[in-house]
């Protein structure tokens, strides 16, 4: 197959990107990128060494497009944190596959770490230091990254809920119950919804 005299970072990742996108993670390999790029998979270890920088190049093609800025000062900082993670959110849903792949490589993107340096910035106006900020942290981006999985492979007003609601009232009250009203929920209150449950504890 023709192949290109050179490549971009930029190039393979936006190929892996379109493969993820496609196929899913598990369709994700060195193969089925070089494909996409129409050149033999011997031809694509010349501009990456395996899989994983190559995964590396797409969690940070995916994150540089979340603007890491800090929000306008002034407002309060719950506020200009439910910004920042609303700006991540709406960057990561347009790609869920690679979703995965940005805990793996969280350590290697700048762009993602751009992100939490603001973050623990608006946490530390808050007054959360020390072990109380990596603590929050670490469950403002576990609450991210599981609100978003649930909302893609297991969304409220999927055959999941359906199945829940019909469940015998006699042995899951609560379950059958919780589920008969979360089939009302849209996605956008399911996800900011739970965010603030998050921040109304941080702020006590």
């Amino acid at each position: 197959m023709p192949r290109p005299r050179s490549l971009t970072p930029d190039q393979l990742a936006s190929a892996a990107l379109a493969v993820l996108d496609r196929e899913g993670l598990a369709g994700l390999s060195m193969r089925a990128v070089a494909k996409e790029l129409g050149m033999s998979a011997m031809a694509l270890y010349r501009y990456v060494d395996d899989r994983e920088e190559l995964e590396g190049l797409v969690v940070e093609r995916v994150l540089s497009a979340v603007d890491t800025t800090p929000p306008e000062p002034g407002a309060p900082w719950d506020d200009r944190l439910r910004i920042m993670v609303g700006r991540l959110r709406d960057t990561i849903i347009a790609h869920p596959a690679v979703l995965p792949l940005t805990l793996t490589h969280r350590h290697r993107s700048p762009s993602g770490l751009r992100w939490s340096e603001t973050a623990l910035a608006l946490l530390t106006e808050a007054g959360v230091d020390g072990e109380r900020r990596v603590l929050a942290l670490r469950a403002l981006l576990g609450y991210v990254i599981g609100a978003i999985q649930l909302e893609h492979l297991g969304p409220l007003s999927g055959a999941g809920t359906v199945t829940i609601a019909e469940l015998s009232a006699d042995a899951f009250p609560y379950m059958a119950e919780t589920a008969r009203q979360a089939r009302s929920v849209g996605v956008e209150r399911e996800f900011f919804g739970g965010l603030e449950v998050f921040l109304r504890g941080l702020g006590g």
